[in-house]
């Protein structure tokens, strides 16, 4: 399990980018409204009391490095005496694949940022161009090779189902990631969201929605990819507003809990994989790492159902340990002649 980290997110919407993206409202997706000023930073830096465990404070929404050099180092001096508390307290900033050059690099490592995140999108240039990024594949290559230079941590940000994606495309993008080796990635499928270019598009019938359920398909197969090259998955889905939940988002891939979809849908492919070589009629338990019974379940349990129709089972029963691994034991009474497999890699 990766060590609890603190994260004290500023919001700063649209600020900095000169592209319009077409799926891009960051106020209505973040829920921020308002530009944060320097006492705002101070506030939010000050509620957290000192703690024994990294730290950060976390520049998201708008492109960071995009926004005038003078505002940036305001919010930059602002965070400082947050760094001062503890050497385990860092900055991390979001930004722009084309708006990364080594200049801005050498200034960030000064102020003190650890963590850059590129909203890197897609690896193919046709969906970047379609959804009016405003950068190619190669912008992103080349930026995430001077942030590792730097030896900062890189973050990925992948979207799924954006306007000319296709799920043979995004598995391309996924494999591209795996290549350059961030240190962690987050997933988020095309939503529509009011105001935007995108809803223009699927109104009139030029986009078709991202659908929930073709998402989870995807990305479970994405991020079984990501955690066999070993990338800390660090978001799936956007993050739950009330904005979002109340109708700001129209149509698209939007769950409040995607991301527990997309891990019961790889436990579901993994267990699948097991259970095919079980006779029918066989009584299974399947043991999972400690509190991940949920996922192996299934919302309203529809994974056991499903396999327990699927390989015509007599019952499932889920059982966790404090393992890290996946197992599966089954017999005609699970008394004897037992056998237990266990998965080779870890998902936890």
């Amino acid at each position: 399990m990766n060590p609890k980290r603190y994260i004290i997110p500023v919001f700063i919407p649209n600020e900095g980018c000169k592209h319009t993206c077409v799926f891009c409202n960051q106020h209505r997706i973040s829920g921020a409204r308002y530009i944060p000023s320097t006492d705002n930073i101070h506030i939010a830096a000050g509620s957290l009391k000192s703690v024994d465990c990294p730290a950060e404070i976390a520049f998201y929404g708008g492109s960071f490095t995009a926004i005038p050099e003078e505002q940036q180092d305001e919010y930059l001096l602002a965070a400082q005496p947050f760094l001062a508390q503890n050497p385990l307290y860092s900055i991390r900033i979001s930004t722009r694949p084309d708006c990364i050059d080594e200049a801005t690099i050498d200034r960030l490592v000064r102020y003190g940022v650890k963590t850059i995140e590129l909203g890197a999108q897609s690896m193919c240039d046709d969906v970047l161009a379609m959804s009016r990024r405003g950068h190619t594949s190669e912008d992103i290559v080349r930026a995430a090779e001077m942030i590792k230079s730097a030896e900062l941590s890189l973050i990925l940000q992948m979207m799924t189902g954006l306007p000319g994606d296709t799920f043979e495309k995004s598995l391309y993008t996924a494999r591209r990631f795996i290549e350059i080796k961030p240190d962690g990635v987050r997933v988020y499928p095309t939503v529509v969201v009011c105001d935007t270019e995108l809803y223009k598009m699927w109104r009139s019938g030029l986009y078709r929605e991202h659908t929930v359920e073709d998402a989870i398909e995807l990305c479970a197969q994405i991020c079984a990819m990501f955690l066999e090259a070993d990338i800390q998955i660090i978001r799936l889905g956007l993050n739950p507003t009330e904005a979002l939940s109340s109708g700001t988002a129209v149509a698209g891939a939007y769950h409040p809990a995607f991301g527990e979809l997309v891990y019961s849908k790889i436990y579901y492919n993994k267990a699948a994989a097991l259970l095919r070589d079980v006779p029918e009629g066989s009584s299974v338990t399947i043991t999972v790492p400690k509190g991940r019974i949920s996922m192996m379940v299934g919302q309203k349990r529809e994974n056991i159902r499903k396999l327990t129709k699927e390989f015509t089972l007599a019952s499932i029963k889920v059982v966790e340990k404090d393992s890290a691994h996946i197992a599966l034991k089954y017999g005609k009474n699970m008394l004897s002649d037992s056998i237990e497999i266990a998965l080779h890699k870890v998902y936890n």
